[in-house]
């Protein structure tokens, strides 16, 4: 990925220092001769200058003294303009989980080290009030699930067969009420089904489908509402004629242990558990994607754009890229399962991929 660190880095070019040689010989033999010379990088920009330096060289009779002079005047002025130079004040938000957490400071801090003037407000409410806000200019952007999107904001309750189609169906609504949809993360955060990776080789059970040679010995656990929401347990015995033998209630982050203790056989997760890290518990394959599209689309106002400009949106969608399902498991692990403070776990993964400086090193 290409990363904007050193522009961001450096806001002023460095000189190096005069350096002038002399050589004496003490036969006259020939003429000996120096040379001095400097470059001149500009940071983050990549463009290079050099000034020669002159020398002189004497020669006598029996003695030589050759001198070689380097003389360099540079004066150099760099300013670097951040795009969000200028820019009117702006707020964006972000939902109340870890995650989401994690998503508001990504893009903030990217945001914010683009020079914008961005304020960041957490849980920011139920779907209504969000709404109100990005249309009175309270809210500028926040994070969304493309499957959430459609469903509950455009009240679009199709299934999608492609991510594409998903997303083109929510940004004809987004387009339609002044807003946009960016561009999507390729990390996609929507319910599964995970076996044991015993279970899992013992019954060879690689996909949902799998499922159907145990499913009467097959107790499924998961969250309450999964067994009769549509999109839960109906859909898989719809899509995949699947009806295991028992559904176990189970609170949210509770599955991985009853998957180890043998509570149940099979658990209703999320894609982007950081349990899911360790390989212990194989996702199966949902062939016909009955759990949707999950993948992240910062919704922003038109408004806004407008304001902020093209860099605004486009430094968002830089970080999004980097948000592969690994890549966000890594960063919930840190807060979910470590306890790290969100912004501090997302500084960290911004400046590994080059979007923030580097920390500094303390000490002298």
């Amino acid at each position: 990925m290409p990363t904007r660190a050193a522009q961001r880095e450096c806001d002023s070019v460095r000189l190096m220092s005069r350096r002038a040689w002399s050589m004496a010989g003490r036969r006259a033999a020939g003429l000996a001769c120096g040379l001095a010379a400097i470059g001149l990088s500009a940071c983050g920009t990549g463009s290079r200058s050099a000034t020669a330096a002159t020398q002189s060289a004497t020669t006598a009779t029996t003695t030589v003294t050759t001198t070689a002079t380097a003389t360099t005047t540079a004066t150099t002025t760099a300013t670097v303009t951040l795009p969000g130079a200028g820019k009117p004040p702006v707020t964006i938000g972000d939902e109340n989980t870890p995650e989401q957490f994690l998503l508001g400071q990504l893009y903030y801090q990217a945001l914010k080290a683009d020079g914008f003037q961005v304020t960041l407000n957490q849980n920011i409410g139920p779907t209504q009030v969000v709404m109100q806000a990005l249309a009175t200019g309270e809210l500028a952007m926040y994070p969304e699930y493309l499957d959430t999107w459609n469903a509950q904001v455009a009240g679009d309750q199709r299934t999608y067969r492609t991510r594409d189609a998903a997303y083109s169906a929510g940004q004809h609504y987004a387009l339609g009420h002044g807003l946009k949809l960016l561009d999507p993360t390729p990390f996609s955060d929507t319910g599964a089904i995970a076996v044991s990776f015993d279970y899992a080789v013992q019954n060879q059970v690689q996909s949902i489908p799998d499922l159907i040679k145990v499913s009467g010995q097959l107790t499924l656990g998961g969250p309450p509402q999964f067994e009769q929401s549509p999109n839960g347990l109906p859909a898989i015995e719809n899509t995949y004629s699947i009806v295991p033998g028992a559904f176990k209630p189970l609170q949210i982050g509770a599955q991985y242990q009853a998957l180890d203790q043998g509570l149940v056989q099979a658990a209703v997760v999320n894609t982007t558990d950081p349990q899911l890290l360790t390989g212990s518990y194989p996702l199966l394959h949902d062939p016909e994607d009955v759990f949707g599209w999950g993948n992240v689309v910062p919704v922003v106002s038109a408004r806004a754009l407008d304001a902020e400009g093209p860099e605004f949106g486009a430094t968002i969608d830089r970080v999004s890229a980097l948000l592969t399902l690994p890549a966000i498991r890594e960063l919930n692990a840190a807060v979910v399962l470590y306890a790290q403070d969100p912004a501090t776990a997302a500084q960290a993964f911004l400046q590994g991929q080059g979007v923030l400086p580097p920390a500094q090193p303390s000490g002298g």
